[in-house]
């Protein structure tokens, strides 16, 4: 059961105007569309504005400009998706950890474990590995050899630190990441065989990720070749991303799921990078880069702003008119480029 808050308390608490009766008593977070009389709710996009009028919610997070068309009560906000983040953390639901190892652990000698750190059950923590105080290990984890988790840095479950990763304090990491596997180093020797083969480019640095950074889910960070791959601290990756190695991601910046970063690539500070994107091995994004989903950046960005590649969807039949035209581009350019040019007049 969530602790009741009234709706002064909230405006007080984040510094929200509220219009309407502050003693009334809230128990939870919806959106406008399910809330009910015990819910905050919220309106950051105005495609959902229609919903304000019918939405059951106690009271309604939004702009002072849409604060006339609530018929519930309101708190007042310059960004009220941000407000409305802050709100829900009252009512989020976290099982305090306790401190210690679980019998079911394995914690090698020379691990060196906090004692207000929490080893959940199946964990493996090996020599020269640091976990900090209030670090929370959740089960199955492995923190391998000269790894280190920071102060209450959180590890859901199934994270699998390989090797030389550094986890600043308050890094939040969800189930099924790697970080420090081997980065994709190969070199194709052509005098191995008949036809040649590949060696394997020994990795020899580690990852090291900065404060209050989050990992999303099966997401990987595979660890230098030379040096190190680097999060700056409060960067956001989502599900399932691929950070190659020697990577460096600037402070602040977020990727959305699927993206991937080739080896070497450096994004810069304040970044976006939308999902299923792909950045190519050793270019470099300045700060307050856009990247739209599914873009493929094939050469480094110098200024900030938004960009996107690829062709828009459309219908099949269309697109594949449209993509049998495509080989011919070239010759169609040639041929306009070769027209004799009317004369001005």
């Amino acid at each position: 059961m969530h602790e009741a808050y009234t709706l002064g308390s909230i405006a007080g608490r984040f510094g929200l105007e509220l219009r309407g009766d502050a003693s009334l008593g809230v128990d939870g977070v919806d959106t406008l569309a399910e809330a009910g009389p015990a819910h905050i709710a919220f309106l950051a996009n105005p495609r959902y504005r229609a919903q304000l009028a019918v939405t059951g919610a106690a009271a309604v997070v939004l702009r002072a400009a849409d604060a006339d068309a609530c018929p519930r009560a309101c708190l007042i906000a310059p960004d009220p998706y941000v407000a409305f983040a802050k709100i829900a953390t009252l009512f989020e639901r976290r099982p305090a950890a306790t401190p210690g190892v679980h019998p079911s652990a394995i914690v090698a000698d020379g691990a060196r474990v906090d004692a207000g750190a929490s080893i959940g059950p199946y964990c493996i923590v090996e020599g020269g590995a640091v976990v900090e105080a209030g670090a929370v290990l959740g089960p199955h984890c492995v923190v391998g050899r000269d790894c280190h988790v920071g102060a209450h840095s959180r590890l859901v479950a199934r994270v699998t630190l390989v090797q030389d990763v550094r986890l600043g304090k308050r890094v939040l990491v969800h189930p099924g990441a790697v970080l420090g596997a081997d980065g994709f180093g190969l070199a194709f020797d052509r005098s191995a065989s008949d036809h040649g083969g590949w060696i394997k480019v020994p990795q020899l640095g580690g990852v090291v990720v900065g404060d209050d950074c989050e990992i999303g889910a099966n997401t990987t960070i595979d660890r230098g070749a030379l040096g190190d791959t680097v999060l700056e601290e409060d960067v956001r990756l989502d599900n399932q991303i691929q950070v190659a190695h020697n990577v460096r991601i600037g402070a602040h910046s977020a990727l959305a799921g699927c993206a991937a970063v080739a080896g070497s690539a450096t994004i810069g500070r304040y970044c976006l990078i939308g999902g299923g994107a792909g950045i190519l091995g050793h270019l470099s994004l300045a700060d307050r880069v856009t990247v739209t989903a599914m873009s493929l950046v094939t050469h480094s960005i110098r200024e900030s702003g938004e960009y996107s590649s690829g062709t828009p969807i459309q219908p099949n039949r269309q697109w594949r008119r449209n993509a049998a035209r495509f080989k011919h581009l070239d010759e169609i350019a040639r041929r306009v480029g070769a027209a004799p040019k009317e004369p001005e007049s």
